[in-house]
């Protein structure tokens, strides 16, 4: 397998598991008081340790922050080494989540980059990337009207739905939710599959967790004949297990599966707390 590709594949792991907390449903009542949580990751490809995931959300009434950050490596960064970190922030409508701000910022050992998206009320957003590339006249166009209501990876992953349902209970998995990265945009579509016990050895005391089919199918901004994305576009393997977060009525993954050349890569929760905020999460 190819560096390149083994970046890339750790790469989609990562937006993938952003997206997948998030079922695109209607909101429920927003908290009355803030809340944090925070949550760590671990990465993986068959039996490769990547890294970490280390993400910490603050949700208000009216406004929310959140941050995530990522350090991976393969034989201690011999053969591949990456870090990245991201930060979202923006308004709750009617406890509807309303994007302001996405930065994005990656390097590994060949490149680095980073990408802003600042979004308007009704405008499309509007994207920097550094460095600066130029439009990639084979990719798939994406239309202004296509980027109307869509979410950043990090607003996805972490802005869930209160969904009042036991632990297990896979109608959370009923969704389709529609994601914009600054590249391409793309629908995540989750069906019910089946509820999986967790043991009493579980991150956070949970017991149990829904289990959702995912299937991705590219809007815009990706080439049409790129082998990863066809791949990506007929597998049926990748999954995501959603799992509430105690004190609150949202979910977020226990674990996300998707397939790679070297075998499942895998995002696994170690730990897991929430708790009131001690100050209201506030958009920069």
């Amino acid at each position: 397998m190819r560096r390149e590709s083994l970046g890339f594949r750790t790469k989609l792991l990562g937006v993938v598991f952003l997206c997948l907390a998030h079922p695109n449903a209607a909101f429920a009542e927003a908290p009355s008081n803030a809340r944090e949580v925070r949550a760590s990751y671990r990465v993986g490809v068959a039996s490769i340790d990547l890294g970490v995931f280390n993400l910490t959300g603050k949700l208000g009434r009216n406004d929310y922050a959140l941050k995530a950050q990522g350090e991976f490596s393969i034989l201690a960064g011999l053969l591949y080494k990456a870090k990245g970190q991201t930060e979202s922030n923006g308004t709750l409508r009617d406890a509807t989540p309303l994007p302001r701000r996405f930065d994005f910022s990656y390097a590994d050992t060949n490149k680095k980059q980073a990408i802003e998206i600042v979004f308007g009320n009704e405008a499309p957003p509007t994207v920097t990337r550094t460095p600066k590339k130029r439009p990639d006249k084979k990719a798939v166009p994406i239309s202004d009207a296509q980027l109307r209501n869509v979410l950043d990876p990090l607003t996805a992953a972490f802005l869930s739905v209160h969904a009042r349902v036991p632990a297990g209970d896979v109608a959370v998995c009923d969704q389709t939710l529609q994601v914009f990265d600054g590249k391409q945009l793309f629908e995540l579509v989750l069906s019910p599959r089946r509820t999986e016990d967790l043991g009493p050895k579980a991150a956070g005391g949970l017991r149990a967790a829904a289990v959702c089919g995912v299937r991705y199918r590219p809007i815009g901004g990706h080439r049409p004949d790129s082998s990863t994305v066809a791949f990506l576009e007929k597998t049926e393997d990748i999954e995501a297990w959603l799992v509430p977060v105690p004190g609150t009525d949202f979910f977020i993954p226990y674990k996300v599966v998707v397939p790679t050349s070297w075998g499942d890569g895998m995002v696994k929760l170690t730990k897991l707390k929430t708790e009131p905020a001690a100050r209201r999460a506030s958009a920069r």
